[in-house]
């Protein structure tokens, strides 16, 4: 299967020190891809690459076959290349659906009636009602965002990237912070958003990234060290000596 977003060689120096350094993976529709490694392996700074927030040094970005390396961020949305942050990213004075809408907008509205009342759009509502109902917030709508849980705004926040209609998915640490029962939720809702989109997961919570992954790719100090499906990774020598320890 073609994949959807692919980086070849990778490279991306600050000053002397290549934060990644050689890194190609390819993400394909209906594949969950999580990307693993100690704290400063890279993981960031790919997802940041593979997004358009940083320009690589070297190597090339493309997605869907066309060549992106150097667009900016925004161009990488327009195509179908949605993320979410380490750092939930929402407006908690707005409600719910608010935010979401909002979201849609970016995505759905003309530039030239960007500034009419945004309840009058109906492509952005509609959007927005799907991405809510997909990130199992539908019931949610009307309350301000500051009254949800953490596992919610997170939640809150795949809604937010969802309603840009992307077709791949750069997810950094959705589950940080969370408890086993909002952890599960989240992992219930990877695995179903993975069906159709290509997923890259950044997660540090070993036990959700081998329930739910199709493939891996261990990263350390830049470079990748390993790949391939779970039960290879954990199989790994290398792996184990580097990361996971022996008793993975």
């Amino acid at each position: 299967m073609t994949a959807l977003l692919e980086a070849d060689a990778l490279v991306r120096r600050f000053g002397g020190l290549a934060a990644v350094d050689g890194v190609s993976l390819a993400l394909r529709r209906g594949c969950l891809h999580a990307v693993i490694g100690p704290n400063g392996a890279g993981k960031s700074t790919l997802t940041n690459l593979l997004s358009g927030e940083l320009a690589p040094t070297e190597g090339r970005i493309r997605i869907g076959g066309v060549d992106a390396t150097g667009w900016p961020n925004w161009r990488f949305a327009r195509a179908g290349v949605g993320r979410s942050f380490q750092r939930t990213n929402v407006l908690r004075e707005m409600t719910v659906g608010e935010n979401v809408r909002l979201a849609a907008q970016i995505r759905c509205t003309p530039p030239g009636r960007l500034l009419r009342a945004a309840a009058r759009e109906a492509a952005p509502v509609r959007a927005a009602g799907a991405a809510l109902e997909r990130a199992g917030l539908a019931a949610h709508a009307a309350r301000p965002a500051a009254a949800l849980s953490h596992g919610q705004l997170r939640q809150l926040e795949i809604a937010m990237v969802l309603a840009t209609d992307p077709q791949v998915l750069l997810l950094d640490e959705p589950l940080a912070g969370m408890g086993a029962e909002e952890a599960e939720r989240i992992a219930t809702l990877l695995r179903a958003l993975a069906v159709d989109h290509a997923v890259l997961l950044i997660e540090h919570d070993m036990d959700v990234v081998f329930a739910v992954a199709d493939m891996l790719t261990v990263m350390v100090d830049g470079r990748v060290l390993d790949e391939g499906p779970p039960a290879h990774i954990r199989a790994s020598a290398r792996v184990q000596d580097a990361y996971l320890g022996h008793a993975a």
